[in-house]
């Protein structure tokens, strides 16, 4: 498993080193382009695939990122928006008739659950929608249509039980679980609300409650006959210590339920095949599964309605994402994060079935399950997605040259249809981002890196690099589009990922590399990328590297300063500086346990977590660190920062601490992003040498 609201006003003077100039390279982006960029983040084809509708997500505002709800006609490229140029719409779905989209926004001056036709007109208000900031990882749909297109099912929050007492004066605290999630930032404390089904009549807008009690249901969609519902749930007496969704089926008639799956790990993303008498959904298999961020990958499994016949569907060893069925029933789309990049795959249900290959389809195929074919394979991210009867697909995709785009996929050709950014990145370089591999420090892997070249290169000039560590850490760097790399190649700076051990997209093997081991061969992994990078790309300065990172970014940057003095400046963000501390205050419970396979209290694992503190290690230090936190983080609570900085304080580290209000885990709020970018540019070229040394430094961990 990541800036204030105006510009800070910096003037930097541009110096001449080693044949660079330090400042803003013509053509390049600079931090506050970054509130004039577009990214679409949801696609979705109308039954008859003349339109589809789109979420653009703008960062134009104070605050955080807004959507915007548009409808484009197929045949003609060209799109309408939803509601009014200022309105708030998104999580469009269509009516099985074609004659509306549903979604979250704005109609008739109310916000909540609504409708639209495809051309804007008859914008319709439903019902409210209350929403819950408890802890729900991995929700699937929040609405589905009824087979006739009559009724739409919803989910909302209602009161429980604790909810009085955690919001009164005192607050009166009960629940194991009481730091929020959703909405990280916002609040601090869980509300307690428990989401549950409804129903609302499109024709008299007369809304009914069809799931009660203190349990948690979400993840809907009705089932193609139109009698039934099936939603994920935990109904394990003890949700607030362990997670395990299950998948149970809603006979919405009577509101009485039964259970489909009953499994020591976890489901989600159900979805009714065409028929009706099959249910794809994501699943994994170990029973403790964080709450936060799996170790485990998850993969697609399919069953019979009636929960019989479960099977997991693709021998593909790595983290795959929402099943979407082909509309004849006959296959699975989904997409797998690999190398860096995440990719779509169909995959058929039977295991007889042949491949049906075009263009850049190629065949992954299993020893023991049937071929699976990528369907989108290039170098980026793929993101929402729809599937036309046709076979033609509408999907977003963030490619190494922009934020999310529109793209629409027939046969072997794939056509972008957006181009939102166009005037902000007209005109401008974008920086090449290249992978290299090496092997790590006890030969056991095979780890990739990526290194985002520098703007204005010259064959004898040299350039500044930033190491860039992502979270999780199950997660993955890779090859797509990100603004701050792009700022920072712009001032002629390297970035370099790199995915060490625990990564995603590189086999389960891989992402256990971790267990047991954090702040071990994993944060050695990034050191060694960086000898590698040093060694093979000669035009790097070794002089002039900066460390920094997000979530567990932010913990490896704390942990590797007290390990070498190579980085001349650091900046860690939201991590964590004390094992055993962030264990107790943080709003998951389960994440040590499952990276370590214990509580912390059980054997000697509580000397181990904190032998991998960074801030046992403080007095090594030697770096100057300017930490970046958000007020509000139950993710990694700000005491992690707060020790941290009083510690580099105590041995005379220089250290500055920046608090972003408003803020949870990660920095959101458009402006905070700027203000970080223009803060951390300075920070570096303060501590950046402004002359070559006589004697460089090594390159070696």
């Amino acid at each position: 498993m990541r800036l204030c609201r105006w510009l800070l006003f910096w003037v930097v003077a541009a110096s001449v080193v080693g044949g660079v100039c330090e400042g803003q390279i013509t053509g390049g982006l600079q931090p506050a382009d970054y509130q004039r960029m577009r990214a679409v983040v949801q696609a979705e084809f109308s039954a008859d695939a003349k339109f589809v509708a789109y979420t653009v997500l703008r960062y134009d505002r104070p605050g955080r990122p807004w959507p915007q709800l548009w409808v484009m006609e197929v045949a003609s490229s060209k799109s309408t928006r939803v509601c009014g140029e200022n309105d708030a719409a998104s999580s469009p779905v269509w009516s099985p008739d074609g004659r509306w989209i549903a979604y979250y926004g704005a109609a008739e001056g109310k916000q909540g659950l609504a409708i639209v036709h495809p051309d804007g007109s008859g914008a319709t208000f439903l019902s409210e929608a209350q929403g819950t900031n408890a802890p729900l990882p991995g929700q699937g749909a929040e609405m589905t249509w009824s087979p006739d297109s009559k009724q739409i099912a919803f989910i909302s929050a209602t009161a429980g039980p604790e909810t009085a007492d955690a919001t009164g004066d005192p607050m009166v605290i009960t629940r194991y679980l009481y730091k929020p999630d959703a909405g990280e930032g916002l609040t601090r404390f869980n509300d307690n609300r428990r989401v549950h089904i409804f129903v609302v009549d499109v024709a008299s807008k007369a809304v009914r409650q069809v799931t009660t009690g203190n349990n948690y249901e979400h993840s809907i969609d009705w089932s193609p006959r139109g009698d039934e519902i099936v939603f994920a749930s935990d109904r394990s007496p003890e949700t607030d210590q362990f997670f395990n969704y299950d998948l149970f089926v809603l006979k919405v008639s009577d509101g009485s339920s039964r259970r489909v799956t009953a499994t020591e790990n976890a489901e989600y993303d159900p979805k009714w095949s065409p028929d009706g008498k099959m249910i794809a959904f994501r699943a994994t298999k170990r029973g403790l599964t964080d709450r936060e961020t799996t170790m485990e990958d998850t993969h697609v499994w399919v069953m019979n309605a009636d929960g019989s016949n479960r099977r997991e569907l693709s021998g593909i060893d790595n983290r795959q994402g929402a099943p979407v069925w082909a509309p004849d029933g006959r296959s699975l789309y989904f997409t797998v994060q690999e190398r860096g990049s995440v990719h779509l795959y169909r995959q058929p249900v039977d295991a007889n079935a042949p491949a049906a290959l075009d263009g850049e389809r190629r065949v992954m195929r299993s020893a023991s399950g049937p071929a699976a074919e990528i369907v989108v394979s290039r170098l980026g991210t793929v993101g929402g997605f729809s599937v036309a009867k046709s076979g033609t697909i509408a999907y977003t995709f963030t490619s190494p040259r922009d934020m999310g785009q529109l793209y629409i996929r027939s046969g072997a050709s794939a056509k972008q249809v957006t181009n939102l950014n166009v005037e902000v990145l007209g005109g401008k370089q974008i920086a090449e981002t290249e992978p290299f591999t090496f092997i790590s420090n006890d030969n056991k892997y095979e780890v990739e890196a990526f290194l985002v070249k520098p703007l204005g290169m010259t064959p004898d000039s040299r350039h500044p690099l930033i190491v860039n560590m992502h979270g999780g850490p199950h997660g993955q760097n890779g090859p797509a589009f990100t603004f701050r790399d792009q700022v920072f190649a712009a001032r002629g700076w390297a970035t370099l990922h790199v995915n060490y051990r625990g990564s995603t997209g590189y086999g389960q093997a891989f992402a256990d590399g971790v267990f047991g081991d954090q702040d071990g061969n994993e944060a050695q992994d990034v050191l060694y990328g960086v000898s590698a990078a040093l060694r093979r790309y000669l035009w790097l300065d070794r002089e002039r590297m900066g460390i920094e990172g997000v979530s567990y970014g932010g913990q490896l940057t704390m942990w590797l300063i007290t390990q070498t003095r190579m980085f001349r400046a650091a900046i860690p963000i939201a991590g964590i500086a004390n094992l055993i501390s962030y264990n107790y205050m943080t709003y998951y419970n389960q994440y040590e346990q499952m990276e370590f396979g214990q509580l912390p209290h059980q054997d000697d694992l509580m000397n181990i977590m904190w032998e991998r503190s960074a801030l046992k290690h403080i007095a090594a230090v030697a770096t100057p660190t300017m930490l970046m936190h958000g007020e509000n983080d139950n993710d990694v609570p700000i005491a992690e920062a707060e020790q941290y900085f009083v510690s580099l304080k105590d041995v005379g580290v220089e250290t500055v601490f920046v608090r972003y209000p408003r803020e949870g885990h990660g920095i959101r709020e458009a402006g905070h992003v700027v203000d970080s970018l223009n803060r951390s540019i300075a920070w570096y070229e303060k501590h950046f040498p402004k002359a070559p040394p006589e004697n460089p430094s090594p390159a070696v961990p």
